[in-house]
């Protein structure tokens, strides 16, 4: 009896331990299934991290000065006479003949817009225009940085407003959004009365250009702007905004949305950098001219990318001769053109001009009146001369090209936010969707512009805000 009964024991106890074990395994093998699931599809981010980029070492004790300051942009006599003197005394190399801006900016035409600086030029007026949407600075890692924040006049009831962020590159400035902040701030009396969509904008100066103050540190690049705009923004009050850049706007932007992609509602590009190359698109770039549908490409793509050599080789290394300077040696140069207006003047102006209009090369004039004024440009020109900001603004490239592009920290992370690309048909480089979708994981919109170059909120302010809001709307409705 005994022997019998021992066997159906030890089988009791058995199942007894099976009925615990069993389900135990099984929520440890699911938990560590969730958990790989989960830590495949985690977003990769950059680390924020921290900076000091004031002049000698960080203060050990104390809370650094947060306060907003109101700001006001100032001329004054002396300013003025020592432009008018230089002016007067500046040098011209004549130019080869029916050279146009084939060879940089025509000293013909340079004499005239020099003629009208020193003539009709009224510098105290465009202090007034500049003057005119709130100027603000605060301290952040050591510097102070210059920022505009514009809020629309009247919000209809029930109306949301959406913080913007937008960010210019060189050689602009926060000038290049005067245009398109209205647009923005008050559609409806702008005929963009889709009524939805309403922002308030700010516009900082990255820290090296115009009223921001220069790093005093080496190494300050797009990581460190975009750490310190996203605490310019959360200095504010704001925790989640939208943000819009073309040329180093475009790399700070997508940096901040790789940072803290929690605090970024949606990220709009007028101008995109894929450094990603690899085998994919070697063969996109060899089949997208015969077969463009299938390596995603569209016939627009085509007409804007190819012949390729021409367009994204020979096309490139005739516009980045500056480039190469600005990214090794820029206090050389740059000693020259922070001493000279007349130089300073020919050297950003000429990039208004190709930058705007390829053909504008073939132009005695460089096309620049056909899409600005010259107090417009000028107004440009005058902020980084009355700041001293050229060298430091050169600077940027040095500080963010000089590494291998493969190994900084945002090379290795996509963007997921949503993303709105604005593609102008005359910019420096045009990237496909297809291409794009390399690093940005979720284009939202992708629009083909109508026409204009580089400088998109300057030169096509209304198709520009256009686009933003079609984006922010679609973002809205997910």
């Amino acid at each position: 009896m005994w022997q019998e009964c021992l066997p159906n024991a030890w089988s009791f106890e058995y199942s007894q331990k099976n009925a615990v074990l069993v389900p135990v395994a099984t929520l440890g093998v699911g938990g560590m299934l969730v958990y790989w699931l989960r830590s495949r599809h985690k977003i990769k981010t950059i680390e924020m991290g921290d900076g000091w980029w004031g002049s000698g070492e960080r203060p050990l004790k104390g809370k650094e000065d947060e306060s907003i300051r109101p700001f006001k942009i100032e001329t004054s006599d002396k300013e003025m006479e020592d432009l008018q003197y230089r002016l007067e005394r500046a040098r011209y190399a004549p130019p080869l003949e029916g050279a146009a801006f084939h060879y940089g900016f025509n000293s013909s035409y340079l004499q005239k817009v020099v003629a009208y600086w020193k003539n009709q030029f009224n510098w105290r007026k465009q202090v007034e225009v500049l003057n005119k949407y709130p100027h603000f600075r605060t301290t952040i890692e050591g510097i102070d940085i210059h920022f505009i924040h514009v809020k629309p006049s009247y919000i209809p009831h029930g109306q949301a407003v959406q913080p913007l962020l937008m960010v210019h590159g060189w050689p602009g400035s926060f000038y290049e959004f005067y245009k398109i902040i209205p647009l923005l701030t008050e559609p409806a009396r702008h005929g963009l009365n889709e009524g939805d969509v309403v922002f308030e904008v700010i516009c900082p100066s990255i820290p090296g250009y115009g009223f921001s103050e220069a790093p005093h540190q080496q190494g300050f690049d797009t990581i460190a702007t975009a750490r310190i705009f996203h605490k310019l923004m959360n200095r504010l009050g704001f925790k989640e905004y939208y943000l819009q850049g073309g040329d180093w706007g475009s790399r700070i932007t997508t940096n901040m949305a790789q940072m803290l992609p929690q605090s970024v509602k949606g990220l709009h590009l007028n101008l995109i950098f894929v450094s990603k190359q690899g085998l994919r698109r070697m063969i996109s770039v060899m089949l997208g001219a015969y077969v463009p549908w299938l390596v995603g490409l569209t016939k627009e793509d085509v007409r804007r990318t190819y012949p390729f050599i021409q367009k994204n080789i020979y096309d490139i290394l005739r516009e980045s001769g500056y480039l190469h300077i600005q990214a090794t040696k820029p206090d050389t140069a740059g000693c020259g053109l922070n001493d000279s207006p007349v130089g300073l003047a020919a050297y950003i102006l000429e990039k208004f001009s190709t930058w705007t209009d390829k053909s504008f090369l073939d132009k005695d004039d460089g096309g620049l009146e056909s899409k600005y004024s010259l107090d417009e440009l000028l107004t440009n020109v005058m902020i980084y001369w009355v700041t001293s900001s050229i060298v430091s603004s050169m600077r940027f490239y040095k500080e963010n090209i000089s590494k291998d592009p493969g190994l900084t920290a945002d090379a290795r992370v996509g963007v997921h936010v949503p993303t709105g690309i604005a593609a102008f048909p005359q910019e420096i480089v045009h990237t496909p969707r297809a291409w794009a979708k390399q690093v940005f994981k979720n284009i939202i919109t992708y629009t083909y512009m109508p026409r204009g170059g580089h400088f998109a909120a300057f030169e096509e302010p209304k198709l520009l805000a256009q686009d933003i809001m079609h984006f922010v709307r679609k973002v809205e409705q997910l």
